[in-house]
């Protein structure tokens, strides 16, 4: 259902209908719709713990925040998750919808929410957004390019953060559907 509709379409009673379950049940053993999604895209952090710090950043600093996070995740100890994830996601169409709406609907957009753009100029920034940080997970973590393999989180934060806050707050080409 989150492949097909998203997050937003999906509803614990229609998961729970395709499922042959009654809804309460899948509120017993997974709480919220939050918490299902996240078990269903195997998520390798929860992003209502991350995105507070995030979030409460400056508006100028925004963008290192978000790469911050980012390697946060990535260098703790859900990167071989993350890892599966993402190499899964390569190769399944399904999975590949998941991980997008994971990356959009509960990280990215949230963000850009923050910003006062239009849907469509949001949608743009945060498709920009993660194209840099999924980058960044290829290169220093499938890949392992040096340098970008060993630098220091902060270094990484210093070469990354100005172009994620561009892509943010900047002027920017926007892509067009």
């Amino acid at each position: 259902m989150f492949a097909e509709r998203g997050f937003d379409g999906a509803t614990i009673r229609g998961i729970a209908g395709v499922a042959g379950v009654d809804p309460a049940l899948v509120h017993h053993y997974f709480g919220s719709k939050d918490k299902l999604f996240l078990e269903a895209v195997a998520a390798p952090a929860d992003p209502d713990e991350l995105l507070p710090e995030v979030l409460a950043a400056d508006r100028d600093a925004l963008g290192a925040a978000v790469v911050r996070m980012a390697l946060r995740v990535w260098d703790g100890p859900a990167r071989h998750g993350g890892l599966a994830l993402l190499r899964s996601a390569v190769g399944n169409e399904w999975t590949a919808k998941l991980l997008r709406e994971f990356l959009v609907s509960k990280v990215l957009r949230r963000v850009v929410a923050t910003l006062g753009f239009d849907p469509d100029e949001r949608a743009a920034r945060a498709s920009l957004v993660a194209s840099q940080l999924i980058g960044m997970v290829m290169v220093r973590y499938v890949l392992r390019l040096e340098p970008m393999a060993s630098a220091s989180p902060e270094s990484v934060v210093a070469a990354l953060g100005p172009t994620v806050q561009r892509y943010l707050t900047g002027d920017v080409v926007l892509p067009e559907p």
